[in-house]
């Protein structure tokens, strides 16, 4: 792609501005560790969740779901349930006021506030920083692969070397600076260089997409869309069997939806939801999610941060996704029959920008998803750092360490973290792959115990260690052995084994083993405050402070959670409808946010304002 003398001053004046915020931040990052990973507690809640949908923004992420919406329509609505994408409401209603109460700085440090400091809050603190750096080297592997790709598709001069030795290709040079000069403002300005440059990421990146929705609604015409598309594309409600058939105008993708594995759509659907409660009820993992929500000043403001991350991200998003699906489908069909049989349909994003986009937008554009992947590496290795310093070296190596120190070997992890996760990206694609594999089959067996650790008073420490431990070793077996029965099976159809594997784990464990001290597990209830199975330490509170309220407010939860679940889908649905030529659809969907807005404004918003 050639890009314009103004394109390029936009995305080198992008860069520049990170480097000297991070800079300039430096001074007031550096004042002690919870300055440097938390913002001092200080940062106001509505810009941790500006920031907290910026690091949500990824390019990688943002180039599949281009395609899902290509091949699969509006279904691909419910696709993302996959992770699943509304673990924000979860987070939203009341996770992130349990866990702001905790008043710790990284999820290791909140396990043995839950589990104490004995034998098992020391082994599951333990497996819970080796899940947060591993997860941590894993994804940066993977980002040094995908942004080296994306920067090549756009930027044509060639950069390949040879350095000590070693030819570096001109995608792998690529990287090396991008992700030089966001580690370097990182490391510099701690969790204030990151939400203030995510910040401005995501004013970038609202401009560039609300630009892409206009562009796309004048582009397209509804009657060009329906000659391009299958009957039941802009059909959202699922059916048991995915019904789309592209044989009259784009055959290639009926490939594509069989090797997907999604043609049992109703069962898939099944799996999502089972999947998406467990894994929305454990919470978040300990990586940026979670530090945004430790940074925040009070429990209520937590939860006003993850709600305002859900309503700021997908409306806009969704316009560009769709805005560029439309314009692939309708126009793009000649460029990717040129690819011939192995045909590439993320390209559909980068081909659009080149095609459609004009100057000026175009680098406000590329600026943006350069932002966003930025913002999504940024967000890592500012969180995983915290594990290694504050939950290693200061817990168990050096207590009494001076906040300088703290702060400098901060500094160190960073570096160190990125230089593995690059040299994983960069030299040894077996070993990516082998990263990616342990990353996915820690958030396999990651459900369980993080779900009993809320809700039942009696598992312990160790529970959640062989809890981690079950689901980690069942994540890695069950997967290739049920292949071998069902070749092609996909991991969704396995998550119940897995889940069943790993809460048998979980509960055996507790069983065996003694609970916990319950001094631990009063200061636990009285200051979390969680509803669930938490009846003998409930009596005990009560007893030594009968004016202790407890949480009664499981039903209102629940309600608040399937509200927020359709409120969310509407913001998904709402551009997707309106860029499809679908109006009357856009309309309700309109209906139903609007519909769904006051009733979290009376259920929820009224009510979490007095939460302490």
């Amino acid at each position: 792609m050639n890009l314009s003398l103004i394109d390029i001053g936009v995305v080198l004046a992008y860069l520049a501005l990170t480097l000297f915020i991070g800079f300039w931040l430096s001074k007031r990052a550096s004042k002690d560790l919870q300055a440097y990973f938390l913002g001092g507690n200080t940062i106001k809640w509505y810009y941790l969740g500006l920031s907290n949908a910026s690091g949500m923004f990824d390019i990688s992420g943002t180039m599949w779901t281009v395609t899902i919406v290509f091949v699969y329509g509006l279904k691909s609505a419910w696709i993302p349930w996959l992770w699943p994408v509304w673990n924000q409401i979860f987070v939203m209603v009341f996770l992130a006021i349990w866990m702001r109460r905790s008043n710790t700085m990284t999820g290791a440090q909140w396990i043995t506030f839950r589990f104490g400091d004995g034998k098992g809050g020391r082994l599951s603190h333990i497996i819970v920083v080796v899940f947060a750096v591993v997860s941590v080297i894993g994804f940066i592997a993977y980002f040094v692969e995908g942004i080296g790709k994306f920067a090549t598709t756009f930027f044509t001069w060639d950069l390949s070397t040879t350095i000590l030795g070693l030819h570096l290709t001109s995608e792998q040079v690529y990287a090396l600076i991008i992700i030089g000069i966001t580690t370097i403002y990182t490391m510099k300005g701690g969790m204030y260089s990151v939400v203030s440059t995510e910040v401005l990421q995501f004013l970038i990146m609202t401009v560039a997409c609300i630009s892409v929705g206009i562009i796309a609604y004048n582009q397209v015409t509804p009657e060009q869309l329906s000659a391009v598309i299958p009957e039941g594309w802009t059909n959202l409600w699922p059916e048991w069997r995915l019904n789309l058939d592209w044989s009259d105008t784009f055959p290639e993708l009926n490939d594509k939806i069989g090797a997907d594995g999604y043609e049992m759509f109703g069962m898939l659907l099944m799996m999502m939801i089972l999947k998406g409660i467990f894994a929305s009820l454990a919470g978040p993992v300990p990586s940026y999610d979670m530090q945004r929500i430790l940074s925040t000043r009070t429990p209520a403001e937590a939860a006003k941060m993850s709600g305002l991350t859900s309503l700021v991200l997908f409306i806009p998003r969704y316009l560009m996704i769709g805005g560029f699906a439309v314009l692939g489908l309708v126009y793009l069909k000649p460029e990717l029959m040129k690819m011939g049989t192995d045909i590439d349909f993320e390209m559909v994003l980068p081909l659009a920008i080149r095609q459609f986009v004009p100057v000026g937008v175009k680098g406000l554009l590329l600026a943006g998803l350069l932002a966003a992947f930025m913002g999504t590496f940024a967000a890592f290795i500012n969180a995983a750092p915290a594990y290694l310093v504050n939950d290693l070296y200061k817990k168990y190596l050096n207590p009494d360490a001076s906040d300088k120190k703290l702060v400098r070997y901060s500094y160190m992890s960073s570096f160190l973290l990125v230089l593995i996760g690059v040299t994983f990206g960069l030299f040894a694609r077996s070993l990516n792959s082998l990263t990616l594999w342990i990353t996915s089959s820690l958030y396999g067996g990651y459900a369980a115990a993080n779900v009993l650790k809320w809700i039942w008073w009696r598992f312990n420490g160790m529970g959640y260690f062989y809890g981690m431990l079950g689901g980690l070793v069942a994540s890695v077996i069950v997967p290739p052995t049920v292949r071998i029965f069902v070749p092609g099976a996909i991991d969704i159809y396995m998550y119940p084994l897995v889940l069943l594997i790993s809460m048998g784990a979980s509960v055996l464990g507790t069983l065996l083993t003694r609970p916990e001290d319950m001094k631990t597990l009063k200061k636990f209830y009285r200051q979390t405050k969680p509803w669930g199975f938490w009846e003998p330490v409930k009596r005990a509170v009560m007893k030594e402070d009968p004016s202790f309220v407890p949480n009664k407010d499981f039903k209102r939860d629940a309600f608040n959670v399937v509200v927020g679940i359709t409120w969310q889908m509407s913001m998904v649905v709402l551009p997707l409808y309106f860029l499809s030529g679908e109006y009357t659809s856009a309309w309700v969907s309109l209906g139903v946010f609007i519909g769904t807005t006051v009733l979290l404004k009376f259920f929820w918003y009224d009510h979490i304002k007095n939460i302490e």
